[in-house]
């Protein structure tokens, strides 16, 4: 018999029983890649990390992210959720400012803020983006959404990857966003049709909230939005900070909001799910050329325990 111990965290919130589910396995020596896989899916949350000691020259750990469906060469979730959880393990020193994952894309660099000697906000830094092949078939794809191609706007569903690649498509309001009912087969006909392949879609809109905050925040996001992902065994994700980079990168070429705000921008995601989600973007520009790419955020420890198996 074995046990191996974890932290379970939620991630892109400062508050319990909201964000994105992270179980975090801070000592998983032994541990073979299909062991780590059935781990996943028995925590069964849209992912599971496993920190190890440094592989690369310039990291200061070695992290290795699974889906319930497979393995990720990065995630956002995950890499701020840890970053917490080392925290707290003692990895990562107090009022330290600067921390080097290892990850299947390389180098993964993250910075941390602190009120005194408690972590308090961490970003991590994306690959600058790289822009895929777009999808002309509106009518199609709108009928694999659910939605009217009138609740389409203009911008051009378009494939951005800030390290995973992602479907980013606008639509016109919070509520064609919470009408998406995402037909699997038809999604990936339109795809592969457009010579894409399968890819998560992530959906949004600008369209400002219109109902009252419910809690307390002087956060005022810039984006309501959506992550569907059926091939990485995840129906729905709550926060999807992989997307949010090229969400960001999106925004910023179609201009779909002022380009000065995306400096320091928030997504809120998860809402339909009962688990609401802040992601924080900024982009950094040199005219109209990406110079850096980060996402942010908060996470809770809401629970730890361990796997005897």
């Amino acid at each position: 018999m074995r046990t191996y111990r974890y932290l379970h965290y939620d991630v892109f919130t400062d508050i319990a029983f909201e964000g994105n589910q992270l179980a975090v396995f801070p000592e998983p020596a032994g541990l073979t890649s299909e062991e780590m896989q059935t781990i996943t899916r028995e925590m069964n949350f849209s992912e599971s990390t496993f920190v190890f000691p440094p592989e690369g020259a310039g990291t200061d750990v070695r992290m290795r992210i699974f889906t319930p469906a497979e393995e990720l060469p990065m995630a956002g979730h995950p890499v701020i959720g840890t970053t917490f959880a080392l925290v707290r393990e003692g990895v990562i020193a107090a009022r330290r400012e600067s921390f080097v994952f290892g990850l299947g894309v390389g180098p993964t660099p993250v910075s941390l803020t602190w009120t005194g000697p408690m972590l308090d906000f961490a970003w991590m830094t994306q690959k600058n983006p790289e822009f895929g092949g777009r999808l002309a078939d509106r009518a199609g794809f709108a009928a694999a959404l659910g939605v009217d191609p009138g609740d389409l706007v203009d911008a051009p569903p378009q494939v951005v990857s800030c390290g995973l690649p992602y479907l980013v498509a606008a639509l016109k309001t919070r509520r064609a966003v919470d009408a998406v009912a995402l037909d699997v087969r038809a999604y990936n006909t339109v795809c592969r049709a457009a010579g894409l392949g399968d890819v998560p879609l992530f959906v949004f809109t600008t369209e400002a909230r219109r109902e009252p905050e419910t809690r307390p925040t002087t956060e005022v996001e810039a984006v309501y939005s959506r992550m569907l992902a059926p091939g990485f065994g995840i129906a729905e994700d709550p926060a999807t900070g992989s997307a949010s980079g090229p969400l960001a990168c999106y925004l910023h070429e179609y201009r779909l909001v002022d380009r000065a705000r995306l400096s320091h921008a928030i997504s809120l995601q998860g809402v339909q799910m009962l688990r609401p989600s802040r992601i924080h973007v900024s982009l950094d520009t040199s005219g109209d050329t990406i110079t850096r790419v980060r996402v942010g955020g908060r996470s809770v420890l809401v629970g730890e325990g361990k796997l005897t198996f």
